[in-house]
C-alpha cells in the first residue's frame, strides 16, 4: 500500500498532465520507465522475462461523430512472459493522462500505481505463468481515447492480445465496479466471478452505459471497435462531484479502495493468465452473461439463455397462480384484477406527473440544483410528495370506490396480485427485449410469490398483524436489499452527472423522475397494506408535513446548492476561455476581430449563483450561436451542444500566447473527376479542434483523415512533443452554381492552450473573484476562421 501512496504523491507533485505538457510527456512518463525498470531488475531471476517499449503512435478515427486526430503521442508499454515466451496475451489497460486543471489522482493516476503493484508481484512469482500480459500505461485518454487507438492498431504486440482488463474512473476512491464486459464472451464474466476477491459488478450497469445514457466512453470501445477482442472495463464511481476537478487528489483516495481493486486484478489476472480459455477462446466466444454482486460478498453469473429459461418459468409460475385464483369465479377475479391494476397504473401517473410540476414549479422559481450538497433534502421533498400521491390514490380508491362492503383481507390479497402482475409484465417485456437485466424483476417476481404461497395458509385470515408483517417482510428481503443496492449505484453515478451536463435539460425533472420510479418500485409490494390497514390518516400526515416542510425551505432559498466544504466539496463547475476570435474574408483579409472571456455553465444555473459575486458577468453579456459559423463562432474544445447552449462573453484585452496558431493554403487543385482538392498545413499548440462548414450545395467528397469517407465537420487534434506541422487535405464537390461572393467552405480553426505558462492577468483577475465553492476550469484559447 505505501507504494501506492507514494506513487500518487509523485503525481501530486507533478500536478495536472494533459497531452503534450512536460508533465505528461516528461516527467510522467519518465517516472513510469524508472518504476518499471526498478521491478524488471528486483524480479531478473524469476521465471518471467519484462519487455519494455516505448512507442509514439501517429493516426486518426471517427468515434461519435468525432474525427480525432493525434501525433506522436504516449505509450508506455510493458509485456511480462515466461522466459520460453508466451504466444497469447492478457492487456491491462490505464492512462497517465488528466485533464488539463486536475491532478487526476483518481483519473487515473490510482490505476497506474495499482498495475505496478500487480506487475510486481506477477514478476516476482516462482512458478511461471501460461501465458503473458501486457501493461499499457496510455498517455492520451483525455483526448479522445487516442493512445488506445495508438497501440490496438499500430503495435506489434497488439495482434497477440486475446482479451483486456480496462482501469478507469468517474469519481473519486471507492470501489471498483465492473460495468460493461464482452462482446459476448462469458468466459471473462465467469473468470471475474471465479477469481474476484471483492466482487463488485452489475449487468444493470453495463446496459445502461451501453445505451449511451451516461455521456461517455472508455478505451473499452476502442479495444472492442478497433481491437474486436473482449474485455472487462471497471471504475472507481463513488464521488463523482470531484471527478475532473482540483479536489481529485491523492489524500482523498482511501488506502482501502486501492487495495481492494489490486486484490481485485490480481487475482483476475492470475486467474486468465492461467485459464486455457484464454488461448483458444473461439470456443467460448458466444452468449451473454447475467451478472450481479450481492452486497459486494458474493458475484452471480448465469449464461444469459438460462436467464431466460429461468425468466419464462417466473412468468408461468405467476400466470398458473393467477389462473389458480380465477378457477370457479366466472372471471370475476380478473375483472377485479384488471381493475386493480388499472388503480395502481393511475397512482404512478398522478404521482409522475405530481412531482414533476413540483420540480418545474421550483426550477422555473430558479431553486434548481438545491439537492447537489444536500441530497437527502431531494428524497426528502420529492420522496415524500411520491409516496404522499400513492397512499391517497389507493386510499380514495378503498374508501370511495371499494367502500366497506368488501373484506379488507380480500382486497389486501388482490393488490399483492396486482404488484405481482405488474411485475410479471416487467420481467416478460425485459426478456422478450433479450436485456440480462430482467434479472431484477425476476427477482421481484419469484421471491414474493413464493413468500406468499408459502404464507398465504397461515396468514390469509388475519389482516396486517405483526406476525404476517415480519414474516412478509423477511421474504422480501434479497430482493429489496438488491434493488436498493441499484437504486443507491444510480443516484451515485446520476448526480453528479447533473451537475455537468450543462444548461440544456433540466436536471430536477431528471432527478424527480428517478426518485419517484425508485418509490414507485419500492412501494408496489407495500400496496396492498395500505387497503389492509384500517387508516393511512397518520401516515398521509406525516409525508404531507414533511413534504411542505422541505418545499419551504426549498423555495425560500436557504438550502444553497454548492459546497467548499474540504471533507465534502460540491463545486460549481465553470468553463472559462480568454479567447481572441479573428474572421477573415475570401481574399484572406481580416473583417472582424475581438477578444474575451468565454464563460460556459456546466449545469443548469447558469450564472445566476455567480452573479451576485461578479456583477460583470449577468445576461446582458449572453452570446448567441451564429448558425452561420462553424462551430458557432466560437473555440469549443468539443461538440458539445449540451454545455454551450447558454453562454457569456466578457470583452477583455487580447492574450498573446505562446505558438501561435500558423495557418495556410498549401495548394488547391481541380481533380479530374471535378472535385476540388485544398491541402493545408496547420502549426500550433497540442490541442486544436477544426470545423468544417461547407455552404450550401457543397459537400465534403473525401479527405485525409481515417478511412478517407467524411463522417463528420469536427476533427480534433493533439500532439506530443516534437510533433511536425499539421498537413491535411480535403476534397470538395462544388454545387453546380458557385457563388464567388460565399465561396466553397468556412474553415475555423481554435487553439487551447493549456498550463501556467499561458495564464493571463485578466483571466487570473477573474478567476479570484470565483466564490470558494465554484471550479473554474480555465485556459487560453483563439478562434480562426477562414473562407475559400
Amino acid at each position: 500500500e505505501q507504494g501506492h501512496i507514494s506513487y500518487l504523491a509523485v503525481h501530486q507533485n507533478v500536478g495536472p498532465r494533459p497531452v503534450g505538457s512536460v508533465e505528461n510527456e516528461v516527467l510522467t512518463v519518465n517516472y513510469l520507465l524508472e518504476q518499471v525498470e526498478q521491478i524488471r531488475s528486483e524480479s531478473i531471476a524469476g521465471p518471467h522475462a519484462i519487455t519494455l517499449d516505448l512507442q509514439r503512435p501517429t493516426g486518426s478515427f471517427s468515434i461519435k461523430n468525432v474525427i480525432s486526430y493525434y501525433d506522436r503521442i504516449t505509450n508506455i508499454a510493458v509485456r511480462l512472459e515466461p522466459k520460453d515466451g508466451a504466444q497469447h496475451f492478457m492487456l491491462a489497460n490505464c492512462h497517465f493522462d488528466s485533464v488539463a486543471n486536475s491532478p487526476g489522482a483518481s483519473d487515473d493516476a490510482v490505476s497506474c500505481a495499482v498495475m505496478l503493484e500487480v506487475l510486481r508481484s506477477l514478476a516476482s512469482l516462482s512458478s511461471p505463468l501460461t501465458h503473458g500480459v501486457i501493461f499499457l500505461f496510455n498517455g492520451a485518454e483525455e483526448n479522445v481515447l487516442q493512445a488506445s487507438h495508438g497501440f490496438i492498431t499500430q503495435h506489434p504486440w497488439a495482434k497477440q492480445v486475446k482479451a483486456f482488463v480496462n482501469l478507469e474512473a468517474a469519481g473519486v476512491g471507492g470501489k471498483e465496479v465492473v460495468f460493461q464486459t464482452g462482446p459476448e464472451n462469458p468466459w471473462l464474466v465467469q473468470a471475474y466471478v471465479h477469481a474476484a476477491v471483492h466482487p463488485f459488478a452489475s449487468v444493470v450497469g453495463q446496459e445502461i452505459f451501453q445505451s449511451g445514457i451516461i455521456p461517455s466512453e472508455t478505451d473499452f470501445r476502442i479495444y472492442r471497435d478497433f481491437g474486436n477482442i473482449p474485455g472487462i472495463d471497471l471504475a472507481f464511481i463513488e464521488n463523482g462531484f470531484l471527478y475532473h476537478t482540483k479536489y481529485d487528489t491523492a489524500d482523498r483516495i482511501l488506502t482501502d479502495s486501492i487495495q481492494r481493486a489490486g486484490d481485485n486484478i490480481l487475482a483476475l489476472l492470475k486467474h486468465l493468465l492461467m485459464s486455457e480459455k484464454l488461448a483458444d477462446s473461439s470456443e467460448y466466444r458466444h452468449g451473454n452473461m447475467v451478472f450481479f454482486d450481492v452486497l459486494g460478498v458474493v458475484a452471480v453469473a448465469y449464461p444469459a439463455r438460462v436467464g431466460t429459461i429461468i425468466n419464462y418459468m417466473a412468468v408461468m409460475a405467476t400466470f398458473l397462480y393467477l389462473a389458480k385464483k380465477n378457477k370457479g369465479k366466472c372471471g370475476h377475479y380478473l375483472r377485479d384484477l384488471a381493475l386493480g391494476s388499472c388503480v395502481a397504473l393511475l397512482s404512478w401517473f398522478a404521482t409522475l406527473l405530481s412531482v414533476l410540476i413540483v420540480a418545474l414549479v421550483l426550477t422555473l422559481a430558479g431553486c434548481s440544483m438545491f439537492w447537489y450538497s444536500h441530497f437527502s433534502v431531494a428524497i426528502a421533498l420529492y420522496g415524500s410528495a411520491a409516496a404522499a400521491k400513492i397512499l391517497l390514490v389507493h386510499t380514495l380508491a378503498k374508501n370511495l370506490y371499494y367502500g366497506v362492503s368488501i373484506d379488507l383481507n380480500i382486497l389486501g390479497e388482490l393488490f399483492f396480485d396486482v404488484s405481482l402482475l405488474l411485475w410479471c409484465c416487467v420481467l416478460l417485456c425485459l426478456t422478450l427485449r433479450g436485456l440480462c437485466s430482467a434479472y431484477v424483476p425476476m427477482l421481484m417476481v419469484a421471491f414474493p410469490l413464493a413468500t406468499k404461497l408459502l404464507l398465504s395458509s397461515h396468514f390469509r385470515c388475519r389482516g396486517a398483524s405483526v406476525p404476517y408483517a415480519v414474516l412478509y417482510l423477511l421474504g422480501l428481503t434479497l430482493p429489496y436489499v438488491h434493488l436498493m443496492f441499484l437504486i443507491w449505484v444510480v443516484f451515485e453515478i446520476f448526480c453528479p452527472i447533473l451537475g455537468r451536463s450543462g444548461t440544456k435539460i433540466p436536471p430536477e425533472v431528471v432527478l424527480a423522475c428517478l426518485v419517484t420510479l425508485a418509490i414507485i418500485l419500492l412501494s408496489s409490494y407495500f400496496m396492498h397494506f395500505i387497503y389492509l390497514a384500517r387508516s393511512s390518516r397518520r401516515v398521509l400526515t406525516i409525508l404531507g408535513s414533511l413534504f411542505a416542510v422541505m418545499l419551504l425551505l426549498v423555495s425560500s432559498g436557504l438550502i444553497f446548492p454548492y459546497s467548499s466544504d474540504p471533507d465534502r466539496p460540491r463545486p460549481k463547475r465553470i468553463i472559462i476561455q480568454h479567447t481572441t476570435r479573428t474572421f477573415h474574408t475570401l481574399n484572406g483579409l481580416v473583417e472582424h476581430e475581438d477578444s474575451g472571456l468565454w464563460i460556459n455553465s456546466c449545469d443548469y444555473t447558469g450564472m445566476s449563483y455567480i452573479t451576485p459575486h461578479i456583477p460583470e458577468i449577468n445576461d446582458t453579456i449572453r452570446t448567441q450561436r451564429h448558425d452561420d459559423l462553424p462551430f458557432g463562432g466560437f473555440p469549443g474544445y468539443l461538440p458539445l451542444p449540451f454545455l454551450i447552449k447558454k453562454s457569456w462573453y466578457l470583452p477583455v484585452p487580447a492574450a498573446s500566447p505562446k505558438s501561435p496558431l500558423e495557418f495556410r493554403l498549401v495548394s488547391k487543385q481541380v481533380t479530374e473527376w471535378g472535385t476540388i482538392k485544398m491541402s493545408f498545413e496547420a502549426k500550433g499548440p497540442s490541442h486544436m479542434s477544426l470545423y468544417l462548414r461547407p455552404n450550401t450545395g457543397v459537400s465534403l467528397s473525401s479527405w485525409s483523415f481515417g478511412n478517407n469517407t467524411p463522417q463528420s465537420n469536427f476533427i480534433f487534434y493533439s500532439h506530443g512533443l516534437g510533433a511536425p506541422a499539421w498537413h491535411f487535405w480535403l476534397e470538395i464537390q462544388p454545387p453546380s452554381e458557385p457563388s464567388a461572393e460565399k465561396g466553397l467552405i468556412s474553415v475555423a480553426v481554435s487553439c487551447h492552450y493549456f498550463g501556467e505558462a499561458h495564464r493571463t492577468p485578466q483571466l487570473d483577475a477573474l478567476l479570484g473573484r470565483f466564490p470558494a465553492w465554484s471550479f473554474p476550469s480555465s485556459w487560453v484559447s483563439s478562434y480562426h476562421m477562414f473562407r475559400y
